[in-house]
């Protein structure tokens, strides 16, 4: 038997609680990944206590950052979700959001797509490509209240990739697993140029952990210029500066 009262303890630090249901959703999320990462990679975690802290609390942790998100419905995209993080454990925990969850591998999609079939969660888009290619007028542009991204990438990279989505007035969190005093420095102008400015960086540790985490909290003040994001590549290859 798998026992969540830890899980449950450390999401408590952050004001949440969980529902019966909503524990089984989590429970079953786990297996899940379990079960495909036995025969695809998704995540280098596969110990049912790390997966999760350093997966499922730590996507939920977003509330440090954006606690109106307990409350109202937002339209929320995850850019490079991966296994589905940050995204989906925010989604079982508020169910309310519409959740958009984009990433560029096939095979990845159909494991989200397992999971949101077998945890009955609605309002959930998969959308199967790059960045770059979905954040054209014609697409998603400019359509969501928050980005967030868990990806690995230079700050001034992910926001050229991810503030395109953000509406005006809207916000881009990115999760950083280390302190980024200068990465945010470094990034500052670029932000700008895509019309975004930083509000402020959060930074904590995971509960009962010593794991390090950052939330950069980016507001989407003006409209990303149109030439932004440049084409696919472009932006990791040559960061703005």
């Amino acid at each position: 038997m798998n026992h969540t009262e830890q899980f449950e303890k450390d999401l408590l630090v952050f004001g949440v609680s969980i529902t019966e249901r909503q524990r089984e959703q989590f429970l079953k999320y786990y297996e899940l990944l379990a079960e495909w990462n036995s025969f695809m990679n998704l995540t280098a975690i596969t110990d049912f206590d790390e997966v999760m802290k350093k997966h499922f609390v730590d996507s939920i942790s977003l509330v440090k950052a954006y606690p109106q998100i307990s409350e109202k419905p937002v339209r929320l995209i995850d850019i490079g979700t991966g296994a589905g993080f940050p995204g989906l454990p925010l989604k079982i925990v508020f169910p309310h959001i519409q959740l958009t969850l984009l990433d560029s591998l096939q095979k990845r999609l159909k494991f989200l797509q397992e999971v949101i079939d077998r945890l009955q969660l609605g309002e959930v888009e998969l959308i199967h490509g790059r960045a770059e290619d979905f954040a054209k007028p014609s697409a998603k542009r400019e359509q969501y209240d928050i980005c967030v991204s868990r990806a690995v990438a230079n700050l001034a990279t992910l926001s050229e990739l991810c503030l395109p989505y953000v509406k005006v007035g809207g916000k881009f969190i990115p999760y950083k697993s280390e302190k980024t005093e200068e990465e945010i420095l470094a990034s500052g102008n670029a932000i700008s140029m895509l019309g975004g400015r930083i509000e402020k960086q959060i930074e904590f540790e995971l509960p009962e952990s010593d794991i390090h985490r950052t939330l950069v909290v980016i507001d989407k003040i003006k409209a990303t210029p149109k030439k932004y994001p440049r084409k696919a590549g472009l932006p990791a290859k040559e960061p703005l500066k």
